[in-house]
């Protein structure tokens, strides 16, 4: 088995990378918000009811800037990729 050094040095020899996976990344960026937002709720529960620190909500509407920012992203990109049959993004390669 070769080492990560030479496989560093000698990038031709690994293996191929296999292609990308095909993904609706809205439909991810939405789950993923929703999830944020029920904890965002939670957090700010723990936070008022009991002695939580402020940064758990702060940190719950990051990870939803970023879903917010992930949708705006996918919305000005999502003609870059052609759609694969089922409606589906194609793998770019």
């Amino acid at each position: 088995m070769p080492s990560v050094l030479s496989m560093a040095l000698r990038p031709e020899r690994r293996r191929a990378s296999p292609p990308p996976l095909a993904v609706d990344l809205r439909l991810v960026s939405l789950v993923g918000m929703a999830v944020w937002a029920v904890a965002a709720v939670v957090g700010v529960l723990t936070w008022r009811l009991a002695d939580a620190p402020w940064t758990v909500p702060v940190t719950c509407v990051a990870g939803l800037v970023l879903g917010a920012l992930g949708l705006r992203w996918d919305r000005r990109h999502r003609g870059a990729v052609p759609a694969a049959p089922g409606g589906r993004a194609a793998p770019r390669g």
